[in-house]
């Protein structure tokens, strides 16, 4: 997660060579992760909305924050940019903001859910993608983080962090899908829900504050 500063790498100083392989790897993986979170959303908000889960659409809402997230990484490394400190920011702000809309809706939504007593139903097709998000998103975090470091990029390091947060919001959705259909917990989809919004809003503010890769220096520093 976003409160363990990827550690730093040893590199040649004024190197723009490894710069350069190190740009490309930041737009493969962000390309990877394109790929899979657009199954992933689409999956994850279709099954959420069928079976009225709230966890099931965090999770969902979320995939979609990060295949925002890996878009600006794209957007940050190319043409002209190539991860400017102002474009930096523009990336880490728009992350931020896509965290405090991603709050504020699942907060409303659980509460509503717990108030009305509302029972969500099994979304299977929602539990076979969060069991997968919990083996892809781990790798895609390790490899980013690994990558922002040696860049010296909060804004790549944040993205990193956002891919932790997916498989820790797949594995709460898995939990609050099979608690569901094993012992009737309906109660626990809309808590769970709460969860990822306290989470999102913690994400949200330190990605504002770009705190999320304080150890992070750049190839040429």
């Amino acid at each position: 997660m976003s409160s363990q500063a990827p550690s730093l790498s040893v590199i040649v100083p004024g190197d723009d060579t490894v710069r350069s392989r190190l740009v490309r790897r930041a737009r493969t993986l962000s390309r990877l992760s394109i790929g899979w979170m657009t199954v992933e959303a689409g999956v994850a908000v279709v099954a959420a909305l069928a079976a009225e889960s709230v966890a099931l659409l965090g999770f969902g809402l979320d995939s979609l924050i990060e295949l925002v997230s890996a878009s600006t990484i794209l957007w940050l490394y190319t043409g002209s940019r190539n991860g400017s400190p102002p474009a930096e920011r523009r990336a880490q702000q728009l992350v931020a903001i896509c965290f405090a809309a991603l709050a504020v809706y699942l907060a409303f939504d659980a509460i509503k859910t717990l108030a009305g007593g509302s029972h969500p139903s099994t979304g299977w097709p929602g539990a076979v993608v969060s069991a997968a998000a919990i083996v892809v998103m781990p790798l895609l975090a390790r490899a980013k983080t690994g990558v922002a470091a040696q860049l010296g990029s909060g804004a790549t390091a944040g993205d990193a962090a956002q891919s932790w947060l997916c498989a820790i919001i797949a594995a709460g959705a898995l939990v609050s899908i099979l608690a569901n259909a094993a012992l009737g917990w309906w109660w626990l989809d809309p808590i769970i829900g709460l969860g990822i919004a306290a989470l999102a809003v913690r994400e949200g503010r330190q990605a504002w504050a770009g705190e999320v890769c304080a150890a992070c220096r750049p190839v040429d520093a």
